[in-house]
């Protein structure tokens, strides 16, 4: 799952095509002396560095507090509340952070933990800042047990230009916090639950960086 390139494995095909477009283009344009030609490479180029910018995947040094549970997304939280329901069955601190097409789109582990769980669920492509996101948009989701048995869920929703949800951990699988664990194109946003006594340490609005910032702890 670990990936030390500086773009996202998953983002290989679309700046493989991208980049020969825009080669083959340049090179029509300038052998045929084109102008007309040099437009459509241009946006192709346009295209290619921002492929390769949303595929970005820079390294991240994860909070050596082992009771932190950090942001598995860069982003803005849009929402921090107590719901009833949740993928762990029971009610839950529910912290959802937004990912624009300009953040970085790699997600991480939020905690240490086994995976005991995981679901998709195919659906609707609402705005992931929708409030119908997270039951009814298309989503991937992990239950992960921690230590004393607490468990905590994180899941990754598709939002309104987003069509590709990617996950690795299967279940039985044992994760660290901070490594790299999936990814989704182009825009969406990661919903975290986490026991109901559990303080958030973000609030409506802040930013996150995704391995760094810390969402709560949990002791």
């Amino acid at each position: 799952m670990n990936n030390s390139s500086p773009f996202a494995k998953e983002g290989y095909p679309f700046i493989a095509y991208t980049v020969g477009l825009t080669v083959l283009l340049s090179v029509a344009a300038w052998r045929l002396c084109s102008t007309v030609l040099f437009i459509p490479a241009s946006i192709s180029l346009l295209l290619t560095l921002f492929v390769l910018y949303f595929f970005r995947n820079p390294e991240r040094t994860t909070p050596a507090d082992s009771s932190a549970v950090i942001a598995p997304a860069d982003g803005t939280v849009i929402i921090v509340e107590q719901v009833p329901e949740t993928p762990l069955g029971v009610p839950a601190l529910k912290i959802s952070i937004f990912m624009s097409v300009f953040n970085v789109h790699v997600n991480r582990v939020p905690f240490d933990g086994k995976v005991i769980d995981t679901f998709h669920h195919a659906g609707k492509f609402f705005d992931a800042r929708d409030g119908r996101a997270s039951c009814e948009n298309e989503r991937n989701g992990i239950v992960l047990e921690i230590a004393g048995g607490v468990r905590i869920a994180f899941v990754q929703i598709a939002g309104l230009v987003a069509r590709r949800i990617i996950s690795y951990p299967l279940i039985g699988d044992m994760l660290i916090r901070g490594e790299r664990y999936g990814l989704i194109r182009f825009g969406s946003r990661v919903d975290v639950y986490l026991p109901p006594e559990v303080e958030p340490l973000v609030k409506l609005g802040d930013k996150t960086v995704a391995g760094k910032t810390v969402l709560a702890r949990i002791v």
